[in-house]
C-alpha cells in the first residue's frame, strides 16, 4: 500500500518524536524576554526555547495569535502554538480555546488539545473543578484519563520555584513534576519571561510526555502570564 505524501510526512514527524522523546525524563522551557513588551506593556506572541537536561535545544515554540486577542483578552486569550524542530518542521501544535478563567465557574473551565503531528490529537488536559487547588487530568487521544496534576493552594513565585505534581489517577503516587523557577527578582518583576522544568518518567510513553509540554503551556498562561496592568497570579486558587 503506496502512502501519500501528506501521510510519508506524518510518520517522518511521528519518528522524530519517538526518537527525541524516548531518550528524556527532563525538559527545561525557557520564555524568551520581548523588549517591546517590556518596554511598552504591549502584549507579543510568547516564544519558547525547549531544551533537554543537557541544556540543548531540541524545539522552539511561538505563539500564533492576532494583535487584538493578545491585548483584549490577555492571559485568558485562546491561542495556537507551534513547536518546530531544529530542522524548521513543525512537529507538535497546542490548542487552547476560550475558556472562563475563573474557578467559581465549573461548567466551562480551561483546556489545551495537543496535536503530534499537527492535525492529528495525541492528548488533552483539562482543568478539574476544585474549589482550593489548581487541578488537572491528563487524557489520551481516546479522551480516556491516564495521569493527574495537582498544584498548591497559593500559587506564588516569591523568592522559590513552584511545583505542579504529576500524579496516578488515584493521586497516590507522584510520578513527575512541573516546576515554575525563580528567574530572580528583576525578571520576574519587569518581565512574563518564565522558566519553567518538566520531570516525567523515561518509560513514558512519548505522546504523553508531549501532552505534558502542553500542560506546561496551560499552567505559564493561567497562572504566571501577565498583559499590561494585570498582574501575574499570585495568591490562593
Amino acid at each position: 500500500m503506496l502512502l501519500t505524501r501528506k501521510q510519508t510526512c506524518q510518520l517522518g514527524i511521528l519518528l522524530s518524536i519517538h526518537r527525541q522523546h524516548s531518550k528524556i525524563d527532563q525538559v527545561l522551557i525557557h520564555q524568551q524576554i520581548e523588549l517591546l513588551e517590556v518596554l511598552t506593556g504591549f502584549e507579543t506572541n510568547n516564544k519558547y526555547e525547549i531544551k533537554n537536561s543537557f541544556g540543548q535545544r531540541v524545539y522552539f515554540a511561538a505563539e500564533d495569535t492576532d494583535c487584538c486577542t493578545r491585548n483584549c483578552c490577555g492571559p485568558s486569550r485562546p491561542f495556537t502554538l507551534r513547536i518546530i524542530d531544529n530542522m524548521g518542521q513543525e512537529v507538535i501544535t497546542l490548542e487552547r480555546p476560550l475558556r472562563c478563567s475563573s474557578c467559581c465557574c465549573p461548567c466551562c473551565l480551561q483546556e489545551i488539545e495537543i496535536q503530534a503531528p499537527p492535525g492529528v490529537p495525541v492528548g488533552y488536559v483539562i482543568q478539574t473543578w476544585h474549589p482550593c487547588l489548581p487541578k488537572f487530568t491528563i487524557q489520551n487521544e481516546k479522551r480516556e484519563d491516564v495521569l493527574k496534576i495537582s498544584g498548591p493552594c497559593v500559587v506564588c513565585s516569591c523568592c522559590g520555584d513552584v511545583d505542579f505534581e504529576i500524579k496516578s489517577l488515584d493521586e497516590q503516587c507522584v510520578v513527575g513534576k512541573i516546576s515554575k523557577h525563580w528567574t530572580g527578582i528583576l525578571r520576574e518583576a519587569f518581565t512574563d519571561a518564565d522558566n519553567f522544568g518538566i520531570q516525567f518518567p523515561l518509560d513514558l510513553d512519548v505522546k504523553m510526555k508531549a501532552v505534558m509540554i502542553g500542560a506546561c503551556f496551560l499552567i505559564d498562561f493561567m497562572f504566571f502570564e501577565s498583559t499590561g496592568s494585570q498582574e501575574q497570579k499570585s495568591g490562593v486558587w
